[in-house]
């Protein structure tokens, strides 16, 4: 099915989410509780809610997303993929997302990708709207959809192969596939420190980006094409 596709329909996409507070000692006495509620499963008696603060951004409702970062294929222009960011105020971020989704991928045709995706990025977005009072585009809202439907691919699940039991983190992916690392500067445990102590966000984004990237590559690989080339990525 993945080679039937049309590489031009497919939206590929990431998303970066650090804690909504820079410590635990910022939240509300509630929201202090609440959390540690969530994650008394996580923690076990390992940590205290305070020392597994810096893991909120991975729950919707203890974290905000920073970075949505964007790529897709322009095969007018020949094979050229072009990436971009949305950064500033999560609202913003959001709804400039939002927009993108319904003036140039809400057909029924158009495809979200991510890996992972389907657990952790699309749902997370699909929240944060509802938190921030926004209205969940067609793409996101899942409501009444059945399976065949539901336009979301993603990269993780393609590789499983079936494998319901089985997880591949996008580094390992692209170790095992020939694709240069999208890890070559931070990681997903360093965002939080870059956004909060550094307030680096330009840096994240780059990150965000390269994971885009990444996944386009895997796809790729997936339909038995060569990768892109740095000449045929342009970010804008």
């Amino acid at each position: 099915m993945i080679t039937q596709l049309q590489l031009d329909d497919i939206l590929f996409l990431d998303i970066e989410t650090v804690p909504q507070q820079a410590s635990f000692g910022d939240l509300e006495a509630i929201d202090q509780q609440l959390y540690s509620d969530k994650t008394r499963y996580q923690r076990k008696e390992e940590f205290t809610a305070a020392q597994f603060y810096d893991r909120a951004g991975i729950w919707a409702e203890f974290g905000k997303i920073i970075c949505i970062s964007v790529g897709y294929f322009v095969h007018r222009s020949g094979r050229e993929f072009r990436v971009r960011s949305f950064t500033g105020t999560e609202a913003a971020i959001l709804n400039d997302f939002s927009a993108l989704l319904k003036e140039h991928f809400s057909s029924t045709k158009h495809l979200l990708c991510a890996h992972n995706g389907k657990e952790f990025d699309f749902p997370y977005i699909a929240r944060r709207m509802v938190i921030n009072e926004i209205e969940v585009p067609s793409k996101l809202d899942l409501f009444g959809k059945k399976p065949w439907e539901v336009m979301h691919l993603d990269t993780m699940e393609l590789w499983k192969f079936g494998d319901y039991k089985h997880f591949t983190s996008l580094k390992l992916l692209t170790r095992v596939l020939g694709i240069p690392s999208p890890k070559d500067d931070i990681d997903g445990s360093q965002v939080c420190d870059v956004y909060y102590k550094e307030q680096d966000v330009p840096r994240i984004a780059r990150y965000c980006e390269r994971d885009v990237v990444a996944v386009a590559q895997v796809v790729l690989r997936l339909r038995k094409e060569p990768i892109l080339l740095d000449e045929q990525i342009v970010t804008r």
